[in-house]
């Protein structure tokens, strides 16, 4: 018998999980239908950085951070940061978040997440070859600059995490060892660290929308509604939407920052926030990027999109409601102008978006308390992109019954 399924969220996450299962089920005449109540990359996967990051296995929550806590809330532009009005709200989330600090569960978290970057880098390859995506990609590695001996000395930790996983990367320690990977830097950049198997896409919206063409192609149907409620318990799942109602065999939760307002109706009140991001896009021609860069200590990063720039990053642990704070993404652009001195900022467009953030850094994928056929899929965080293909393979191995190519244990919603 030929099977419905619904994936909820046509972000990144969701159109990779749809794409993935209506690939398996298409030979059987099955049938997977993504709902968004907007579109396809209408919200954060339209405007990220592009990258795929599986060099990053360092949590947000890492030992030592809530000592930096006081300077989240007296500084509002600063790299992460927390406005006054919104922190009561977010002290559950924050208790949690230091708890995931300790060493014990830093340990453990690394761990997970190394697994599945191993997992969504090869996912990801084959997505690529399966979708004929490889004009999409540019595979220019990445820099992350630190301006003191004192800052790169502390940065080791995560270079000796990327060395115990046999993952590439040079470290420079000279603005001339610098300049000959990418020209055009403040010397002010005295140490570095270059991670030559990094890559981007050229526009994640667009590589989104790829996604979803062979999707479409392969026999997916996408219907714009919002999900009110989903039923469970009977012989088939019932979706009530803001339209024509929809039932199904299975369900996949794939709405990113919005996830936890439907899990929470089936008896899964997860702690997920929204690191509210910043961008501003410049055009064509404003610098001579040759490769992704992160400016560490200022929680930025600097990636060519469309042949033009991003220049966005940083936290904002402001929830869904409050109204943006474009300061955070001008002075994001004031310092990347000073840091490439021949950065052109005219006409820029600025764009804020929603991450999912869960307080260890880690995505909840898994099946429901209520109803194993509901599985769960968001919560990437900064990631959502890294790990998208590889978080379609997980759930259409869930979905259709078959054995995990990792330990999901750590994903599970109920950890918490």
């Amino acid at each position: 018998m030929s099977k419905t399924i619904v994936v909820i969220g046509a972000g990144v996450v969701g159109v990779s999980t749809a794409l993935r299962l209506q690939s398996e089920l298409a030979p059987t005449n099955g049938q997977v239908i993504l709902l968004d109540r907007k579109g396809v990359a209408e919200e954060t996967s339209a405007g990220n950085a592009g990258a795929f990051a599986f060099t990053d296995l360092e949590p947000l929550a890492t030992p030592g951070i809530m000592k930096k806590a006081p300077a989240w809330l007296l500084d509002p532009l600063g790299p992460l940061s927390v406005p006054p009005a919104y922190a009561l709200q977010l002290t559950p989330w924050l208790i949690r978040f230091w708890r995931a600090s300790w060493r014990d569960r830093y340990q453990k978290v690394v761990s997970a997440q190394a697994s599945l970057m191993q997992l969504a880098q090869s996912a990801t390859e084959r997505q690529i070859t399966d979708t004929k995506g490889e004009a999409m990609m540019q595979r220019d590695g990445a820099l992350q600059l630190y301006e003191s001996e004192a800052e790169f000395a502390a940065s080791q930790r995560g270079w000796q995490l990327r060395r115990d996983h046999g993952i590439r990367f040079t470290l420079l320690h000279s603005p001339a060892e610098i300049a000959e990977i990418q020209p055009g830097l403040s010397p002010r950049f005295t140490h570095a660290g270059f991670t030559p198997d990094w890559m981007n896409t050229c526009d994640p919206k667009a590589w989104v929308e790829h996604l979803f063409q062979v999707f479409l192609s392969r026999g997916g149907q996408l219907r714009r509604a919002e999900v009110r409620d989903l039923e469970t318990g009977g012989e088939k799942l019932h979706l009530l939407t803001d339209g024509e109602g929809v039932r199904a065999d299975a369900v996949v939760v794939a709405a990113g920052a919005w996830s936890h307002q439907l899990t929470r109706r089936l008896g899964d009140p997860l702690p997920l926030e929204t690191e509210r991001g910043y961008n501003t896009t410049l055009p064509a021609g404003c610098f001579d990027l040759r490769t992704h860069i992160t400016f560490c200590r200022h929680g930025f990063v600097v990636s060519r999109i469309r042949g033009g720039v991003r220049v966005g990053g940083a936290v904002e642990l402001g929830g869904l409601k409050r109204p943006a704070n474009f300061k955070r993404a001008d002075t994001l652009l004031a310092k990347a102008a000073r840091f490439m001195p021949e950065l052109d900022t005219a006409d820029g467009t600025r764009w804020m978006g929603f991450r999912p953030s869960l307080p260890d850094s880690l995505p909840v994928i898994g099946s429901a308390k209520r109803d194993a056929r509901v599985v769960y899929a968001f919560g990437h965080g900064h990631v959502g992109l890294t790990q998208s293909a590889a978080t379609a393979e997980l759930v259409a191995d869930l979905v259709l019954g078959r054995d995990l190519a990792i330990d999901l244990a750590p994903f599970a919603s109920d950890r918490f």
